[in-house]
């Protein structure tokens, strides 16, 4: 009787045993799973289609490098440079994810949203991606007009200010500069930064019918820098990286000429007088159906986005206040 009581109880001990291990390795499994589960959520693939903004293009495509390096490697950001207004061409009808700007979407290209049920601020998102200092560049063997005024600058540029064919020379600008014709350059239509020059700095008024305007801005910089009389605007950023070639005029807004660089550069600072900010437009309802758009749009205007990488790139970041807002719009996408 107590042998038979001694295998019952030994019985009884190993099924215990069993189904005590049998639950362990559940809940071994069933946390494999969960762990499983949020590692294939942190892992995205696809892609995200980005274009606009010649200007914008050297941030952005800094911005999607760290990001397909550090954070998801499975997701192609493809970042092109048409320039702000053909990339609005691509994005109205839906081509792109994010559409980089420097200068603010136009009251017709909103009303062409419109029309495609598209609202500003609900199906499309702007953002602020960083500050822009239009700088005139000149040759390197240029040594007078290091230094204009901001009136000097706007009157060179304006068709019929000083003769009806627009061959102005140094000397129309100031008398002891020298007797030889001023070559014009520019970026073209294509770009937010011609229409920034056109539309803000010359207040809509005609461009000199001799400037020469070209899609490419590293084509800009070679023809300053082979052309002892050339002048040209465009963003800081190409500027800083190619600064062996060419020189920054210093701009007097008004208290004296002021070198364009990130510590002047600000909408409240020296070289406010031609500082803009720069743009990204984000399709919300793609951030909603693809992950990796809305995941790309917040790491964007993250720490380690555009506020850490603006200034590596010839931009002055904003305050980290603005991109925190931004950040809880996009969280708030479901």
């Amino acid at each position: 009787m107590f042998k038979k009581l001694l295998v019952l109880l030994l019985i009884a001990a190993m099924a215990f045993s069993a189904v005590a291990c049998s639950t362990e390795t559940n809940d071994s499994a069933t946390e494999g799973n969960e762990n499983q589960t949020q590692e294939e959520v942190a892992k995205l693939e696809g892609q995200v289609i980005v274009d606009g903004s010649g200007t914008v293009y050297p941030l952005m495509a800094h911005i999607a490098e760290e990001y397909m390096t550090n954070e998801q490697p499975n997701v192609s950001v493809q970042v092109g440079r048409a320039g702000s207004s053909a990339g609005f061409k691509k994005f109205i009808p839906g081509e792109l994810d994010l559409s980089n700007a420097s200068r603010k979407i136009k009251d017709k290209e909103v009303a062409q949203l419109e029309e495609k049920g598209m609202k500003v601020g609900e199906d499309v998102l702007e953002f602020k991606v960083a500050l822009d200092g239009l700088t005139m560049v000149i040759n390197k063997d240029n040594t007078w007009a290091t230094e204009m005024t901001k009136e000097e600058i706007i009157n060179m540029y304006l068709s019929g200010k000083y003769n009806a064919e627009d061959k102005v020379l140094w000397s129309d600008i100031r008398a002891d500069w020298p007797q030889e014709e001023v070559k014009f350059f520019g970026p073209n239509e294509n770009h937010g930064t011609y229409e920034f020059f056109h539309e803000v700095i010359l207040d809509k008024q005609d461009m000199v019918k001799t400037a020469n305007l070209q899609q490419e801005y590293s084509t800009l910089v070679d023809l300053v820098a082979s052309d002892k009389n050339a002048i040209a605007f465009f963003g800081f950023g190409y500027y800083v990286n190619n600064q062996d070639k060419i020189t920054a005029v210093k701009v007097d807004f008004g208290n004296g000429p002021v070198e364009p660089t990130l510590e002047t550069i600000g909408e409240d600072l020296p070289y406010a007088g031609f500082t803009r900010p720069v743009f990204t437009y984000v399709n919300a309802n793609y951030a909603k159906e693809k992950p990796q758009v809305l995941d790309f749009a917040k790491y964007v205007v993250s720490k380690e986005g555009a506020e850490r990488l603006a200034g590596d790139n010839g931009f002055a970041p904003l305050p980290a206040s603005v991109y925190a807002e931004y950040t809880k719009q996009l969280e708030a996408i479901k």
